[in-house]
């Protein structure tokens, strides 16, 4: 294939760029922003995109966080692709914060009692994803599906988080939305400057061209 690499990243590799892309963290955000930037869309739709990418971050369900954050935009009526750049904020730098704030604040909104630890909380789910396909193979094998330990992740977890993630979710998705307006307006505003400025620069050039060759 012709965009194939030709020496395959390995899974070390492939874990570290999430941690520390490559060219660094400040070149993958120019990167995120210039592309939010040359969007063709109105600068409020491009803004809703981001308020609901960002938005997505904060929920609990890991691995669909592009296929969310693309029907939120649909339904806030937002650029689609817009949401998908802003599902960046949420990488392996921010997700631990991200997860002890919604896991401790949903935890103290609903009651629930003995909150889980940060290290163990990224274990659980992985734990649950394992017992889930079990269940599922279940259904074709003798085997028999147990849902005692995912019940107890459901309440204990995934649910807090999914509380807890909305109020912080919510500010986070309003901040990015008032951000970005004005920040893709205002370039939007001076592309076309420099695009009407250099139309008129080459009418003004085909003009004199024309009087160049006029005969007297």
């Amino acid at each position: 294939m012709v965009f194939k690499r030709r020496t395959p990243r390995t899974w070390l590799q492939f874990i570290g760029a999430g941690f520390y892309p490559r060219g660094g963290w400040r070149r993958a955000v120019e990167y995120v922003v210039h592309r939010l930037r040359r969007l063709p869309d109105p600068p409020h739709k491009i803004a809703r995109g981001v308020a609901a990418g960002v938005f997505v971050c904060f929920t609990p369900f890991f691995g669909f966080h592009f296929v969310l954050s693309a029907i939120l935009a649909f339904i806030m009526q937002g650029n689609i692709l817009a949401s998908l750049l802003a599902t960046f904020f949420g990488n392996p730098l921010t997700f631990p914060l991200i997860a002890a704030l919604s896991l401790e604040l949903g935890s103290w909104m609903l009651g629930v009692p003995g909150g889980v630890p940060l290290p163990e909380v990224f274990g659980a789910f992985s734990q649950a994803s394992v017992e889930l396909w079990r269940n599922f193979t279940a259904i074709f094998t003798p085997e028999v599906a147990h849902w005692d330990s995912l019940r107890v992740f459901f309440w204990r977890v995934f649910w807090p988080y999914t509380v807890g993630g909305l109020v912080p979710g919510t500010f986070a998705g309003v901040a990015a939305y008032m951000l970005a307006l004005p920040a893709v307006r205002a370039y939007q505003n001076r592309r076309v400057k420099k695009l009407k400025e250099r139309f008129e620069k080459r009418r003004t050039a085909l003009k004199r061209a024309e009087v160049a060759v006029k005969p007297d």
